[in-house]
């Protein structure tokens, strides 16, 4: 992966986890071998959404749910030349690039409004001998369920590649949610992004050999 690509996309993002009794009962019915056509409610809402696979051509759609998840999201954790950075060279060429890289992309498609979009994406990638992933959902998507659907396909990815624990730099923001979804912290620090701005972030790991003993 270029430094280019990692500057922007290697911290992983979600939204801020907020749990109730609706969140409790979602995540009573998930199954997580199911992704596609999957229900989620929230308090105002139902959502209806599909987690596919991504190809190329859905490249500009990631780029736009990225975007809008840097921008919505970031500034309730980063400071407004962070959250700058961290967007400004969110284009679609950088997927399309990582997929020729071999990254793997998923996204969650639904409508919220009357037209169906790309709402958040996860992605798997093996860098050296660690597996990665990130998870993305835009802002108004958030707390419906979407990003933990989209982390379970990333996951299935990578265990299908071998992997026996997934390792990510997570976002202040999303350090809750990869909790949530089996993710320990093992450290804190800062990544650098393109322009040399430091962020900060949390160094997290998940143990899928672990997980695999539970469900045996």
């Amino acid at each position: 992966m270029s430094a280019r690509l990692q500057s922007i996309r290697r911290v992983a993002f979600a939204a801020p986890s907020r749990r109730g009794p609706l969140d409790e009962r979602a995540r009573a019915v998930e199954r997580p071998d199911v992704f596609d056509d999957a229900v989620r409610q929230s308090m105002e809402q139902r959502i209806h959404f599909t987690v596919r696979r991504a190809g190329l051509a859905d490249a500009d759609e990631i780029a736009a749910a990225h975007l809008d998840s840097i921008r919505s999201i970031g500034p309730l954790y980063y400071d407004a030349a962070v959250v700058s950075d961290w967007g400004a060279q969110v284009k679609g060429d950088l997927y399309v690039n990582a997929m020729d890289r071999g990254e793997v992309f998923y996204i969650a498609i639904g409508a919220l409004s009357e037209t169906p979009e790309v709402l958040g994406f996860s992605s798997h990638r093996i860098d050296g001998d660690e597996h990665g992933t990130a998870v993305y959902v835009r802002g108004k998507a958030a707390h419906h369920g979407i990003g933990s659907a989209l982390f379970r396909a990333a996951e299935a990815a990578a265990i299908a590649a071998g992997a026996t624990s997934i390792h990510i730099d997570s976002s202040l923001a999303a350090v809750q949610f990869y909790k949530a979804n089996g993710f320990e912290e093992v450290g804190r620090g800062e990544h650098r992004l393109w322009s040399g701005r430091p962020m900060r972030c949390v160094f997290m790991r998940k143990n899928l050999a672990a997980t695999g003993r539970r469900e045996t």
